[in-house]
Parts: C-alpha cells; structure tokens; sequence
C-alpha cells in the first residue's frame, strides 16, 4: 500500500513553499524552481540566465508543462494567475495548451477577417453604385459617411460596432440636422447589414430603425418636419415660364422641357433621342431610368409646345443625349444647369418644385380626376386594390391634360 502511495505521488505536482517576490528575483541557479502559490508552477532558470515561467501538469495520463512567459517581464503575480487560469480549465476537462492555440488561431483568423467601417463602406458603394441612376447618389453617400460616420468609427472593425457607436455618431446631428442624420442612419444599416452577408460581423444591426433606434431618438418627422421643394405658385406659372422662354442656351430648354412634360430632373437630363418618337408625338422611358422601376416604362404625352421645342434643339453629333454636356466624357448637362437657370433669374423655386406646381393647377383648374395628374407625374396609386384593377396608363386623357397644361404656360398663337 505505501509502495502503490508513494507511485501516486511522484505524478502530482511538486507542492511548494510560496515564495515572495524577493525570493524569485534571487532564482539564479540553473534548473526548474517550484515558486508555490499554485500546483506545478514554476520557474526555469536556463545557461545563460533566461529564465521562463512554467506550469507542470498530468492530463489523460500524460504529463505537459505549459509556458507562461519569460521573467521579469511576466511578473510572480502575473504567473500564479495563469497557473490559476490553467488549472481551472483543467478542473473543467480542457487541456490549457490546447485551448490556448485554438484561441490563438481563432484570433488569427479573426484577424485575417476584420475589415474597418471605412473599407466596409467603400467596398459597398462600389458593389451598389452601378444601382444608382447618377453619380450624384455616390458623392453624397460619400460624403456623408466621410464626414460624420468616418472620425467615429472609421477605424473599427465592423464586428465591434455596437448601439453606443451608432448613437454618437447619430445623436450630434439628429435634432440640428436630421433629414441628414435620418439618411445617413439608413445608410449605416445598409454597410452594417452588407458586412452580416458577408460573414464580417454578426449579431443584429445597431442601426436598426424598427424596434431598436426608434425606442432611443426622437422621430424625425415631429422634430423636423418634411420639407417639400420650393415652387412656383400655379397663377404665377405663365408669366414665369414667359420670363425662361427668354433665355437662350441649353439649360433654359431643358428647364422648359421639363415643366412642359412634368418629368424628374434626372429622367430629362437622360432623354436621348432615340426615346423620342416626333411623329407620334410621344416620349418613351424605359423602366431602368423611372424612379419606381417596377411600374415599367412611361409613355410621355408630348404637347405642340414640347414638339416645337424638341425641333428646335440641336443634334450634337456622336451623342444620343437631348442635352449633352459641354466636356470631354460624353456625358448630360449638370444637374444644377437648371437650378442655376431659374437663380439668375431670381425665380424662388427648384426645377423639381414645377411638380407641385402642375399638380396644384390640375386640381385647382381642371376637371380632370386626380388618377390622370398622378399618372402624369408617374406616381404609384397607394390603394393596392384599386392598383390591381387600374392597369392602363390613362395616356389619351393625360394627353389632353397635357396639351391644357402646355396652353396654360404658353398659350398658341392666334
């Protein structure tokens, strides 16, 4: 019996008087010194003086000694509480070698996949741009994350942002600029959620408006209500347009253009010819340039006065565009061309404002239903129901209201 005890013993780790700091600094002498204060920790004094701090351990019948690091720079405290780490691993079953070289290689691993907010958001724009109608949707994404989002948690790893990053780079501006914060917001989300996809993060989004942002900051819409673009008023709408049909050059025809036909500023300044049909009076846009591509193409009613103005544009040779630019790249007229316009002539209104203007002459003058203008500003009917039913696009009444539209602007000659 005392034999098989004394074999027992032999594998267990040598108990020691603990030691002070003292004690351990004075360690000179070559060989393994047991410190105490932990089973099996001790420190190796080798030729040459290196010393290094070691854990003797048995697990499944095989003994291991673990590494803890070289003395001073891992101090006596620092030591006994990774003994004290190990050994409670080991109380659990796990080997502390084992366990931390899969930590260390999920954090190489990890390491390998971090990727900073900056270069999540650069890598998204440039997968998505090419969705954008122009590149002014780039710029002010750009700009925007550059600006606010950038000097917050530009540098993160997109797997370590959390609600409280989002909130300070949101709440400085939520109440003083909040139609930019709120875009902003969604664009955080779209980066964050893009980064979930791709196996950059994972957890759900901080950004989240629904459910989670909502219960922490104020709705936008009463502490900042919408804006609608400035705009002509509708009795003033004549002597308005008499004032731009004054103007050459290029900007004020497509700035007439556009009131005459109520389309959007990017559909215009994308018009090539080849949509334009003069015979039939008519002006076709593919679905791929329409806001809500979903609705298909839109059929444009052309007036006698939108005709005579298309006549009288000049064709730029090599270029398809109704309003080509003035450099080297082939591109449209800028998109502030018309706003420019409408500022030199102190006109208080934006080119998108003349809409409004339309839509507040039709309902005011007119007999037409109100379906009709909406069809003309190609907007979506919001009654689902009453959307299945209604699949015409109303053209030859949208026609008429055209043509009263075009005569109101600019009445024919007699």
């Amino acid at each position: 019996m005392a034999h098989r005890m004394a074999h027992r013993v032999c594998f267990m780790p040598k108990q020691a008087r603990e030691m002070a700091a003292q004690a351990v600094a004075r360690l000179r002498e070559v060989g393994d010194h047991h410190v105490g204060g932990v089973p099996g920790l001790l420190l190796r004094v080798k030729d040459g003086g290196h010393r290094q701090w070691c854990l003797r351990y048995q697990i499944a019948g095989k003994r291991r000694i673990m590494g803890l690091g070289t003395y001073p720079a891992v101090t006596l405290a620092q030591a006994r509480e990774s003994a004290r780490a190990a050994r409670a691993q080991l109380a659990q079953g796990l080997d502390p070698i084992n366990a931390r070289a899969q930590a260390q290689a999920a954090a190489l691993a990890a390491q390998r996949n971090a990727m900073t907010f900056t270069q999540a958001a650069a890598a998204y724009i440039a997968a998505r741009a090419p969705e954008w109608r122009n590149l002014k949707h780039r710029a002010q994404w750009e700009n925007t994350l550059a600006t606010y989002a950038a000097p917050v948690i530009g540098r993160l790893d997109v797997a370590a942002i959390e609600q409280t990053h989002v909130l300070r780079v949101l709440d400085p501006i939520w109440r003083t600029k909040t139609e930019t914060a709120v875009r902003l917001r969604g664009r955080l989300e779209c980066i964050l959620d893009w980064c979930t996809v791709q196996g950059r993060r994972s957890g759900p989004n901080p950004a989240r408006w629904r459910g989670h942002l909502d219960q922490l900051l104020p709705n936008p819409a009463r502490i900042a209500p919408v804006e609608h673009h400035a705009a002509v008023e509708w009795r003033e709408a004549p002597a308005v347009y008499a004032r731009i049909a004054q103007v050459e050059g290029i900007s004020a025809q497509a700035l007439r253009l556009l009131i005459l036909t109520c389309v959007r500023t990017t559909e215009l300044l994308a018009a090539t010819w080849p949509e334009i049909d003069l015979a039939a009076a008519t002006w076709t846009l593919p679905a791929s340039r329409m806001k809500i591509k979903t609705q298909g193409a839109h059929r444009v009613p052309l007036s006698e006065q939108a005709l005579a103005l298309l006549h009288e544009l000049p064709r730029l040779q090599g270029s398809p565009y109704l309003f080509p630019g003035g450099g080297r790249s082939g591109g449209t007229l800028s998109n502030a061309a018309m706003l420019q316009t409408m500022r030199r002539l102190h006109i208080p209104a934006v080119p998108h404002g003349w809409r409004s203007t339309f839509r507040d002459w039709a309902a005011e003058t007119t007999t037409f239903a109100p379906e009709v203008a909406e069809k003309a500003l190609a907007h979506t009917i919001k009654n689902k129901v009453e959307a299945a039913y209604r699949r015409g696009d109303l053209f030859d009444k949208r026609r008429q209201l055209m043509q009263a539209w075009a005569n109101y602007l600019a009445p024919p000659a007699n």
